[in-house]
């Protein structure tokens, strides 16, 4: 099991990177390849104890900028770490890639030098999110600005899968973001996807409101990249708020000391159930490869993690079984040969004509 980390990637790169993928090394016993400049590398590798670790270094030229154009990544950086690392993957000498950097540019990178699975059309970010039933798997969180109702089949599809291999849910139960529960709420994409998810060989609860993604409520909660990216960033504005709040009304007073005091590993142990770092990162759905993208700000622990996540991923298969769940999901619409996709595409594609529909060549959000 070899896992291509780009140390290069991230808002506390590349000392944070090798850090966790040293801890990695050592704790989990997978070989690491670290994708980036051998000089930079070598230079932080030095300040920790790395003697018989299963470690490796891939030489890169160039780095990807958090804030650059996946374009420019695509187009322009063809020896940066991010595309080395998954250059590896597709000549079968590593198992997936793990990176911090720039998600957008990793999506694009993933679809270019990986491609897709067959049936997808369009892959997906899936983040696993803390809840009162322990997890809730969103998606899509920032692959793709505006969705077709077939995407949002599909990531539903994908969503399943996930939650059910890597998390170990046994029959997730599956759920449409919409701003309300009755059928004639949504948008004409939801809808037209609600109407041919009904047919779902899985649990399929139909709409779901944003309150169901921290309740518990559903396993598998399905959107547009748009929208799951803003319940994403306002979750984790949240959590600090909360924190900060929390912090500052602890102080309060003696008694409010005391209390915290007496209730302190109850505080620990919800901190970590919220931290991102203990989640580690989110995999690309729909690619042909391992693709876990990490929390720009991720510390070593974070990464760590999300190298674990990484291997977990690799070693269940995940590709293949969702692979095999395309295959038998025809009337779905998920496969170019699906008795439903060959009648009702055109509705499932273009539900409404004047709405705009992004073209496919446009990037994905960072």
């Amino acid at each position: 099991m070899r896992i291509a980390v780009d140390a290069m990637g991230g808002d506390h790169a590349p000392e944070a990177v090798i850090e966790g993928a040293v801890w990695a090394a050592r704790d989990l016993g997978i070989h690491v390849i670290l994708v980036g400049d051998r000089e930079i590398v070598l230079q932080h590798l030095e300040r920790h104890k790395t003697e018989g670790l299963p470690l490796s270094i891939k030489h890169a030229s160039e780095a990807v900028g958090m804030h650059e154009s996946p374009s420019v990544a695509v187009r322009r950086k063809k020896d940066s770490s991010l595309r080395v690392a998954f250059e590896l993957v597709k000549a079968g000498e590593a198992r997936a890639v793990v990176s911090a950097g720039n998600s957008g540019a990793a999506m694009a990178l993933a679809m270019l030098v990986l491609r897709r699975l067959p049936g997808v059309d369009r892959p997906a970010i899936a983040a696993v999110l803390p809840s009162l039933a322990g997890a809730t798997v969103l998606l899509d969180v920032g692959a793709n600005v505006a969705c077709k109702p077939v995407h949002l089949v599909q990531f539903a599809l994908m969503g399943e899968v996930f939650a059910r291999l890597v998390l170990g849910i046994e029959q997730p139960r599956v759920g449409l973001l919409s701003n309300g529960e009755e059928e004639t709420k949504g948008t004409d994409a939801t809808r037209a996807a609600h109407q041919a998810l009904k047919h779902a060989k899985f649990n399929y609860l139909g709409y779901v409101e944003g309150r169901e993604v921290f309740n518990g409520g559903a396993d598998v909660v399905v959107c547009d990249g748009f929208t799951g990216n803003a319940v994403l960033k306002s979750s984790e504005g949240l959590a600090k708020a909360v924190g900060q709040m929390l912090r500052e009304e602890l102080g309060r007073g003696l008694g409010s000391r005391l209390g915290y005091v007496l209730a302190r590993r109850a505080f620990q142990r919800l901190r970590e159930r919220m931290d991102y770092a203990e989640v580690g990162g989110a995999p690309l759905l729909g690619v042909n490869g391992v693709g876990i993208v990490a929390h720009g700000s991720s510390d070593a622990r974070a990464i760590r993690n999300a190298i674990r996540v990484a291997r977990d991923f690799a070693e269940r298969r995940v590709n293949r079984h969702l692979m095999q769940m395309l295959e038998r999901s025809h009337d779905l619409g998920a496969g170019a040969k699906g008795r439903f996709w060959a009648s009702l595409k055109d509705k499932l594609v273009h539900p409404r004509r004047e709405a705009r529909e992004p073209d496919e060549s446009e990037e994905p959000t960072k």
